[in-house]
């Protein structure tokens, strides 16, 4: 009970003192009538009591909320040349402010500043940042020239310190431009120009019948930034591909692949069996397009290369992203992919990934070089040729495969020697090789 009394009371102390005005009760005023009290107003008062209004409300239009009144009247409508020359006018007539003190060249006039002069602790903590590099160091910078100096800020990576011209010619190691020292003039580095790439004269219609009737001659095929090519002819060649053992590399790059046409060569590209290097850069392709191509690799496993940026839509989004590094990491032939991926984790994944499948290449090419002086028993001996996609892997040119021969030496061990049109003197003469 004396809880509820005591919130009972504080409730209408509040509510008493919220309805006082200048200590009078607001009731008071409930009955009167505001026109009658306005109409008492003299015009005097009526503006004074206009000034009282709030600038910011938006709920008055911006000539009532202004404070400011011209009792002028209006001379017509905006000229806005004729107050521009008006303001020009008044500030030609209007006479300068004069000065107390006369300009005079040479003549400080007023307190000159003066900086500050430092406190011993601050000299002290000065003293304390700089590097002590040793003796060497010192003595080398001391006796560095200027261009020396230049060469070690590109080295260094200080651009704001150089100009262009300076910078390459510290990387290239040409000596620096005469007259482009610290205190040189910094002058704009004229753009080179650079010839036009020639256009792309390629055949169609003369490779399309190459890839049709297998020719040998024909491994790489390059239509890039051939303008208006049909449908047509893309699904032509597309349908010859699956029977094609020649093509290695097909480049598409700007040639204005769509989704149609790119879904044609996702079918191909699971029937063929020796295209290598596939670019379709700067094209129309979706990503979800982008994504069946990746996925036909799988079938193939024979393509080393793919390269597919640039499209249609820049950003992949995070499930197609995701798609393809689940893809990619399936397929164990793939050594190189062109594609912009967005999310680190997709990038540092696909990246993992590819690096691995190279390695087992490399360590595949060493295992079938290193094949030809293990000693192994007559009995597990064959003939061993060396695929032509691993030893194209090699960093040195590689030979042609070719065959091994088994050799006994004189002590009667075998071990397996390339086959060679000249036996080594210790061969017999009737051995015959596998």
């Amino acid at each position: 009970m004396i809880s509820e009394t005591s919130s009972s009371t504080t409730t209408t102390t509040m509510t008493t003192q919220a309805s006082k005005l200048y200590g009078k009760d607001l009731s008071v005023y409930d009955d009167l009538d505001v026109d009658t009290l306005l109409s008492q107003l003299s015009p005097e008062e009526i503006s004074l009591l206009a000034k009282e209004v709030d600038p910011d409300d938006n709920l008055l239009p911006p000539s009532q909320r202004c404070g400011y009144e011209c009792d002028k009247e209006p001379t017509g409508p905006l000229d806005r040349k004729k107050l521009i020359e008006h303001i020009n006018k008044q500030a030609l007539e209007t006479p300068d402010r004069p000065e107390a003190k006369p300009f005079v060249a040479g003549v400080v006039r007023g307190k000159k500043w003066v900086a500050p002069e430092q406190s011993q602790q601050e000299r002290d903590a000065e003293e304390q940042i700089a590097i002590d590099m040793g003796d060497e160091y010192e003595h080398a910078l001391n006796d560095a020239t200027q261009e020396e100096i230049i060469d070690l800020a590109a080295i260094l990576g200080f651009h704001s310190m150089m100009n262009q011209d300076q910078y390459h010619a510290s990387l290239l190691n040409k000596g620096q431009p005469i007259g482009l020292g610290w205190d040189g003039i910094t002058k704009s580095t004229q753009p080179k120009a650079y010839p036009a790439e020639p256009p792309n004269l390629t055949d169609i219609d003369k490779t399309i019948r190459q890839v049709q009737e297998d020719d040998h001659t024909l491994t790489d095929l390059n239509w890039n930034n051939i303008k208006n090519i049909s449908d047509e002819k893309f699904e032509t060649l597309f349908d010859a591909l699956p029977e094609n053992t020649h093509l290695e590399v097909l480049s598409l790059t700007n040639t204005g692949l769509t989704d149609r046409v790119a879904s044609k060569l996702a079918d191909a590209l699971e029937r063929n069996q020796t295209l290598r290097v596939l670019n379709i850069e700067t094209n129309f392709i979706s990503p979800p397009v982008v994504v069946k191509l990746v996925k036909a690799l799988l079938k193939s496993r024979t393509i080393e290369e793919l390269r597919a940026a640039n499209q249609r839509s820049q950003v992949l989004g995070n499930k197609i992203e995701m798609e393809i590094t689940q893809l990619v990491e399936a397929n164990p032939s793939l050594l190189r992919l062109g594609l912009h991926l967005e999310y680190n984790d997709a990038r540092h994944r696909v990246a993992s990934h590819l690096q691995r499948n190279i390695d087992r290449r490399r360590r595949e090419a060493q295992e079938v070089r290193c094949a030809a002086t293990i000693r192994l028993p007559r009995a597990s001996l064959k003939k061993i040729e060396v695929p032509e996609s691993i030893s194209s892997l090699s960093p040195s040119p590689s030979p042609s495969p070719q065959p091994f021969t088994l050799v006994t030496d004189e002590d009667n061990t075998e071990s397996i020697v390339p086959s060679s049109p000249e036996l080594s003197p210790s061969t017999p003469a009737d051995e015959n090789p596998f």
